[in-house]
């Protein structure tokens, strides 16, 4: 692969690899691609105006990170506190400083929408159709890497609530927090029991709000301490690269131990985490009911609240939780199932992303659209018969950036295996009776309305998600590349000069 990111072919300008995106996983592939394959040029496109992905998007109250800090963030840059549970403007600076650090954020080209890519066999190219400042341009590149994340960021999903017309209120989306909106003394229902909403009630209340998190089924919620003790000691005593590694490899060996324990013994995890909750909540609180789903531990994600503030912020008084559903809303509120008003001066819909891959880009293959649903994935990063492609997708039971690296990682294996042995095209190709299952193991709304753009996953290596981080390290880092899954060709183009 040539490194002249100047070469142009019929006018349109080309590289050796494109990124879509400039969040916590395009940063990390652009520092793996500048460290491992200088010789290759690259740039990530982003289609807003800065950088930091879901970290400058969200801005609602409280926003912060649903995993520990040490595995959030990139290897090459340790974490440089002992909180763990970090707040979301300091986790954009974070991103940003190391972007600067390194040298990538020059490597950006900002309001750039990626809208289509299609892939010429006989080129061995993509043709990438971009939207900026109004007009469209078209980009080549040997091999191109989705780093946009996995949801839409121009909506969040909203459900068809009945009665919502009739609401005088205020209804908003955490996707599309209002800039400096005022809480104090109102009456704010959050509708939803995830992440968003566990921040989003005790965030609320501090600021002075009546809040009440309404939710259609509990979610299983755990108390953490916001910093880590460990981390604190170890960075007294150590280089910041050493403390960073040891936190980094304790956090992903806890996380895997809990993971598979609560698999294993569904029954005893939910039994302390409800026990543990109730200390925390204090008496009178019906736990069972609000905090007890009826699903197992990792059928859905858990939530993580630091220092217990959710469960402070009930026990004081200051917020109420409903598990009920909607009947209907009223000019002044919402009437649940149970018949109970609750009056909101702001209703808040917590309700979940809506998916998309791939940046929402259309991509085809020779003239042939990709549906997405209908392929299978490879070591959780490529499509089967979609060449020269791979995307950044992360743990949904561990944090987002440790596969998320893993991937970069393996790519930049992959792109100098091809350049030294001559190769074009890298393709994965699935038997033809392999069994298929959904790519995602969970039961989450977001997931399920999701079934038209997942891809599968098989009932094996190197079709298997594992999430599991050490099986991923193995796969991705010490596997041989000619595995039979994987396949490398030329050009057409070139193979019909030869012959």
């Amino acid at each position: 692969m040539a490194p002249d990111s100047r070469a142009v072919a019929g006018g349109v300008a080309e590289l050796d690899v494109l990124i879509i995106g400039a969040g916590l996983s395009g940063i990390d592939a652009a520092y793996r691609l500048q460290t491992e394959c200088p010789a290759l040029s690259f740039t990530i496109l982003e289609a807003r105006q800065t950088l930091g992905g879901t970290w400058d998007l969200f801005r609602y109250p409280g926003i912060r990170s649903d995993s520990d800090m040490s595995t959030l963030g990139f290897p090459f840059e340790p974490w440089d506190s002992d909180v763990a549970i970090a707040d979301g403007p300091d986790i954009l600076r974070y991103i940003q400083n190391t972007a600067r650090k390194y040298g990538i954020d020059r490597r950006i080209q900002y309001g750039h929408r990626v809208v289509a890519a299609d892939w010429s066999s006989e080129s061995a190219r993509w043709l990438v159709t971009v939207e900026t400042g109004g007009e469209t341009k078209q980009l080549r590149c040997r091999f191109l890497y989705a780093c946009a994340g996995y949801y839409d960021y121009a909506r969040g999903y909203m459900p068809e609530y009945p009665g919502i017309e009739r609401y005088q209120g205020q209804v908003i989306h955490p996707q599309q927090w209002p800039e400096n909106l005022e809480v104090a003394g109102k009456r704010i229902v959050v509708i939803g029991s995830g992440a968003t909403a566990i921040t989003l009630v005790p965030a609320l209340a501090a600021q002075g709000a009546q809040v009440t998190m309404l939710q259609r089924t509990p979610t299983y919620v755990i108390n953490l301490p916001r910093r880590d003790k460990l981390a604190a000691w170890l960075r007294k005593r150590l280089p910041d690269a050493a403390a960073g590694a040891v936190t980094r490899w304790k956090n992903i060996g806890i996380t895997l131990f809990f993971y598979h324990y609560a698999r294993k013994k569904p029954q005893q995890t939910r039994e302390k985490i409800l026990h543990l909750a109730k200390r925390q909540v204090g008496e009178g609180f019906d736990v069972e009911k609000h905090f007890g789903p009826s699903y197992k531990p990792w059928d859905q994600r858990l939530c993580i609240v630091p220092n217990g503030d959710l469960f402070k912020t009930i026990r004081a008084g200051k917020a109420a939780v409903v598990t009920d559903r909607i009947e209907t809303f009223t000019e002044t509120g919402i009437r649940t199932q149970s018949g109970e008003e609750l009056q909101a001066d702001i209703v808040v819909s917590a309700t979940g992303l809506v998916i998309q891959l791939l940046g929402g880009a259309r991509v085809s293959v020779d003239g042939e659209l990709v549906d997405t649903s209908k392929k299978m994935v490879y070591k959780g990063m490529m499509l089967d018969g979609v060449p020269n492609l791979a995307f950044a997708f992360g743990y949904t039971n561990a944090s987002w950036t440790l596969k998320c690296d893993l991937s970069a990682q393996y790519v930049c294996r992959l792109l100098n295996d091809m350049q030294r042995r001559g190769r074009d095209i890298c393709v994965t190709r699935r038997e033809a009776d392999a069994q298929s299952e959904s790519m995602v193991d969970l039961e989450s709304g977001y997931i399920q309305r999701a079934k038209s753009v997942m891809p599968q996953q098989g009932a094996a290596a190197p079709w298997r998600v594992h999430q599991n981080y050490l099986l991923d390290l193995a796969a991705t880092r010490f596997s041989g590349l000619d595995d039979g899954a994987m396949h490398f060709e030329k050009a057409q183009a070139k193979t019909r000069s030869a012959a």
